[in-house]
């Protein structure tokens, strides 16, 4: 009855903060200097041509209406037609969402591959050279700019040693590097809270007690002192895997990745406004629906939550 009463509970939080982001990208997309219509008419469309096709935006309504039409197209399913390639939005959206999600996956598959054990590592042997090297590696991840990471992978590991694709998809080969230039900041998140939980777990009696009853120190670190530290960063993984899907953007554009991020640039430059609309409210959505996840994850970790639900 909790465990239910606690998912209901973070469902309907959901729902407000999907209704704000709705009115949020609507609002913003009406911010932005430039009528659509003139630009998607063309330079040689006649004042006539755009004021049709400004009606058949709905662009010469008040805002209120367009944007109660808009919450009707949304709960029919509907995301409107893409000005710039007069197909459906939707259409356009799951065309391109898989290899977002690709991506995606495979720079989580690294952060948690790469982050746990170099942060476990690191508190296991504090103020070693693992440690430091450890640092240097969050440090590195943390200061450098996605774009610049991607370049600069790009010139070692495709133009200069030439093992690697510069940019495009359709193998694995192609998938690495986007993938380890979105993991990048997640892998340095990562790495420094599961170096910080596993200190403090390691410090806790419990642990000194495994320790006096002989355990050995892989037992004490991966049976009793990681089940502590595991919460922290199962929230942080789920997090950062939410960050990807945004912070895809910019990775998506260096490695003329097709997915949501690089359409949604493109979208962006021609003021394609149900395309925006359309491609930040998935990825929205898609971030919204990964904190439920974790929060219920996290929940089934540690029942005392649900039960003070």
């Amino acid at each position: 009855m909790f465990a239910a009463r606690y998912l209901a509970l973070r469902v309907a939080a959901t729902v407000p903060v999907l209704l704000g982001v709705t009115l949020a990208v609507f609002v913003a997309m009406r911010l932005i200097p430039g009528d659509p219509a003139v630009i998607f008419a063309g330079d040689r469309a006649t004042g006539e041509d755009i004021a049709r096709l400004r009606s058949e935006l709905g662009l010469e309504r008040s805002l209120p209406v367009q944007y109660g039409i808009f919450l009707a197209s949304l709960a029919r399913g509907d995301l409107g037609v893409s000005i710039r390639t007069a197909r459906p939005v939707a259409g356009e959206l799951g065309a391109r969402l898989g290899r977002t999600l690709e991506l995606a996956v495979a720079a989580i598959a690294l952060t948690v591959a790469a982050g746990v054990p170099l942060g476990i590592a690191s508190a296991v042997r504090p103020q070693s050279a693992l440690d430091r090297a450890g640092l240097l590696v969050s440090l590195a991840g943390i200061t450098a700019p996605a774009f610049v990471l991607g370049v600069l992978l790009q010139l070692v590991f495709a133009v200069r040693l030439g093992w690697l694709p510069t940019a495009g998809a359709g193998s694995p080969s192609h998938l690495l590097l986007p993938a380890l230039t979105l993991g990048a900041f997640p892998i340095a998140n990562v790495a420094r809270l599961s170096r910080a939980t596993m200190l403090d777990a390691l410090g806790e009696d419990f642990v000194r007690t495994a320790r006096a009853k002989g355990l050995a120190e892989a037992a004490v670190v991966w049976r009793h002192a990681w089940r502590a530290a595991l919460l922290p960063t199962v929230t942080v993984v789920g997090l950062q895997f939410g960050y990807m899907l945004g912070g895809a953007v910019l990775v998506e554009m260096v490695f003329a990745w097709p997915g949501l991020g690089r359409f949604l640039v493109q979208a962006i430059a021609s003021r394609d406004y149900p395309a925006v609309q359309g491609t930040v409210l998935l990825l929205a959505a898609g971030y919204v629906l990964i904190n439920l996840i974790v929060d219920v994850l996290y929940a089934a970790l540690d029942p005392r939550i649900r039960h003070g639900a």
